[in-house]
């Protein structure tokens, strides 16, 4: 599921729209005028929904992509980061599940690192952030012996 922002969902149902009209791709200056954006906001927008590889933008011209794709619409940027930040945890959480022992223990450094470098690739202040969030929620615990930190997986 790809997730946008209010604005970015009226600009693709524009481009929707515009699609037939111009099958050789619709230039920028018409999504412009038709939606009345400011011309920076928009190749802004532009530049996301193509990131998110949901339309084709270039030279100055818009098409959608040939992909379905899943599209849950939220009010903001942040709203989106919290989102994301959800699936990742989730995600996060089922990799932990599959990584400890059987006394539901995980090297700290063994843990950080499948998180960096495994299918995930996490930044470290994500990596931390998700970490932390799941010690805040009682799911994971932080634990010194004497062999060095761990965690436990307690949900």
């Amino acid at each position: 599921m790809i997730n946008i922002t209010k604005n970015e969902e009226v600009v693709l149902s524009q481009i929707e729209i515009f699609d037939v009209e111009y099958p050789n791709g619709i230039p920028v200056n018409v999504l412009r005028k038709d939606l009345g954006f400011h011309e920076y906001d928009l190749i802004q927008i532009l530049e996301e929904l193509q990131d998110k590889d949901l339309i084709i933008f270039e030279n100055n011209r818009v098409s959608l992509s040939e992909s379905e794709k899943e599209i849950n619409t939220v009010n903001s940027r942040k709203d989106i980061e919290e989102l994301e930040l959800n699936m990742k945890e989730k995600e996060s959480y089922k990799i932990i599940q599959e990584l400890v022992d059987d006394k539901n223990l995980i090297s700290k450094y063994t843990l950080e690192g499948h998180l960096l470098y495994g299918d995930l690739k996490l930044t470290n202040f994500r990596m931390y952030h998700i970490i932390l969030s799941l010690q805040n929620k009682g799911l994971l615990k932080s634990i010194e012996k004497d062999d060095g930190e761990y965690y436990l997986l307690v949900g």
